[in-house]
């Protein structure tokens, strides 16, 4: 996977609609894809927690080894194991689930680093957002891009049906789960008419959700 050619914002984005789904008590949070700290930089600020972080990338790895508490450069994959059980308040996947190639599994293999009602907090691409709705059943195209719902990078692509089915289907609880970034288009709303206004999340590129850790056997 080529990571290299992205904006060179992308590895930084600040994600100020992500930090609203953050517990106020949360005191320790794990960033996974977390780029070069600046997230996990605002998480430690607004609640002086302890932030670890893991980054595919390098370079940008170590850049957020200057913020963050503690920071793996590489695959998450590789460091199930080296992450301590029952630790984190919180972990946090800002539109990387999609980027592996068993999100599900990895999902379920960090449930034991939770802490008992442990959050899992995410943002995935919708893959019914309008635009990329519109190439693929108007035009008949499936054009990869540089970023965005149509990223190169991409391994997975959900939609708010699925990503809820996601995470039930391995044990979490949905305590929230919305539209984010919403387009200020009025195609959306133009599309709906025949569908009598029911496909409303075709308005937003990415979905946010918050899923607590729940034991199955209960």
């Amino acid at each position: 996977m080529d990571y290299n050619n992205k904006p060179e914002t992308y590895y930084k984005f600040p994600r100020p609609e992500m930090l609203e789904f953050l517990p106020k008590e949360a005191q320790c949070v794990l960033d996974v894809g977390c780029g070069q700290g600046t997230f996990g930089g605002q998480i430690k600020n607004l609640n002086n927690a302890e932030v670890w972080g893991i980054e595919y990338m390098p370079n940008e790895g170590e850049m957020a080894k200057s913020i963050l508490d503690k920071v793996f450069i590489g695959a998450v994959e590789d460091f199930l194991t080296d992450l301590p059980n029952n630790y984190f308040d919180v972990i946090y996947f800002n539109d990387v689930l999609e980027h592996l190639a068993y999100p599900d599994q990895v999902l379920k293999d960090l449930k034991p680093k939770l802490k008992s009602k442990g959050l899992i907090i995410s943002s995935i691409p919708n893959m019914r957002y309008f635009r990329s709705f519109k190439k693929l059943v108007v035009n008949g195209d499936w054009d990869y891009q540089d970023h965005g719902v149509m990223d190169k990078t991409h391994l997975r692509w959900f939609t708010k049906k699925s990503i809820r089915k996601m995470y039930e289907s391995i044990g979490f609880k949905i305590l929230q789960h919305q539209g984010i970034n919403p387009s200020g288009s009025i195609k959306p709303l133009l599309y709906n008419i025949p569908f009598c206004f029911t496909a409303l999340d075709i308005k937003y590129k990415q979905f946010a959700t918050v899923a607590q850790k729940i034991d199955l056997q209960k």
